[in-house]
């Protein structure tokens, strides 16, 4: 399981449960496996009854067409360490999903659906697959964006709906290629906003919606749609425990992967804000047992070496405490503000960072002791 620290160690992402379900294989023949990416199978979903908006049927039939399968494959060479044998290769099939966003024939998956692939095809419907090349990935955020060769009149591309507009109980479809069962459609409710899940190299995503429709091994990368027929989400992971299926799924916010895939599709590469620290949010009875300053803001814990944060001359705390459970660093910064916008918790300050590009400043409040001091920090780019 990948586990990011809650930090602004931060690379804003936009806005990483983890990949819980790496590879599952099974023999294809004596030197080729299929792996198929992303999940364990989700428990049934709630049932699907819209108060307003289109039905599940109107829904398939007007996105599905825009829904791919992709085959990202991957050779390996094997050497035997003791040299008794010659050098073994295996290719290894990873199978996933995407949707078609314009006419121009980008299409938008996961990152890990495509990860360490030499070749990447891309099937409409079942048929003859077709060559894709990879515009661009960003492990950040979990999304990639490739492009096939085709007419655009043969092209469906979905519509893009707002994913800050999307509350608990609103009714979705996830449509997408389960065990490679192509155009397969389930229908639940979100059931819940304002999740953060990992992303593949560790990085936060934040704002991720949870819902109970069923998503499966090949859902990875496919649309997650609400009842007006617009994509607000890329699904990516679920939660899942040994005892059984639990159905909880994740989807990246669209309004994340629309400014991610905008970079790619520009320059083929996404450059994230970094601050550089991480931090604890300051608890009220933190606060009171140890006479901190303020009832609200943010423990700077670490400072990363050559950050913007580290130049700034931000502190960390050098006083280990125990409180409910919960360890923090006491006697360094408390950031209680950026640029001019109080923050209270690690969300907050994620969004703000991620507002800016590299090379812009954030002005910071913070207390050091009793003092309110203010730092000017320039934002670098996020490592890896």
């Amino acid at each position: 399981m990948l586990r990011a620290a809650a930090s602004v160690g931060i690379a804003a992402v936009g806005g990483g449960v983890s990949l819980l379900g790496a590879a599952v294989t099974g023999n294809l023949g004596a030197r080729t496996t299929i792996r198929t990416i992303v999940m364990q199978a989700a428990a049934a979903p709630a049932s699907f009854s819209p108060q307003r908006g289109l039905t599940v049927e109107q829904i398939y039939r007007r996105d599905a067409p825009g829904v791919v399968e992709i085959t990202a494959t991957s050779v390996q060479t094997r050497q035997d360490p003791f040299g008794f044998f010659p050098p073994e290769t295996q290719t290894e099939r990873s199978l996933g999903s995407g949707f078609v966003i314009d006419k121009a024939g980008h299409i938008i998956t996961n990152d890990h659906v495509i990860a360490g692939a030499q070749r990447v095809q891309v099937s409409f419907s079942g048929r003859d697959a077709v060559a894709a090349r990879v515009v661009g990935k960003d492990p950040s955020t979990d999304v990639a964006v490739l492009q096939v060769a085709a007419r655009s009149r043969s092209l469906t591309p979905l519509p893009l709906g707002d994913s800050d507009d999307v509350v608990v109980g609103d009714p979705v479809v996830a449509i997408g290629n389960p065990f490679s069962l192509t155009r397969t459609a389930t229908a639940g409710i979100v059931s819940a906003v304002e999740r953060t899940i990992d992303a593949p190299n560790g990085f936060t995503i934040d704002h991720a919606i949870q819902t109970d429709a069923a998503i499966n091994h090949g859902n990875s990368g496919g649309p997650l749609i609400d009842g007006n027929g617009d994509v607000i989400g890329v699904n990516a992971q679920i939660a899942a425990e040994a005892s059984g299926n639990v159905g909880i799924g994740f989807a990246i916010p669209i309004n994340t992967v629309k400014v991610v895939a905008a970079q790619l599709i520009r320059s083929g590469r996404v450059q994230h804000p970094y601050l550089g620290v991480e931090a604890d949010a300051v608890t009220p009875t933190l606060a009171r047992l140890f006479d901190l300053p303020v009832s609200h803001g943010l423990l700077v814990r670490s400072v990363a070496a050559g950050s913007g944060a580290a130049k700034a001359g931000l502190r960390v705390g050098t006083t280990s405490a125990v409180v409910d459970g919960e360890a923090y660093d006491l006697g360094g910064d408390i950031i209680v503000a950026v640029d001019g916008q109080p923050v209270a918790g690690i969300a907050q300050l994620r969004d703000a960072v991620a507002a800016h590009v590299p090379g812009d400043r954030l002005r910071l409040e913070l207390y050091r002791g009793a003092h309110k001091v203010a730092l000017e920090v320039t934002l670098g780019s996020a490592p890896g």
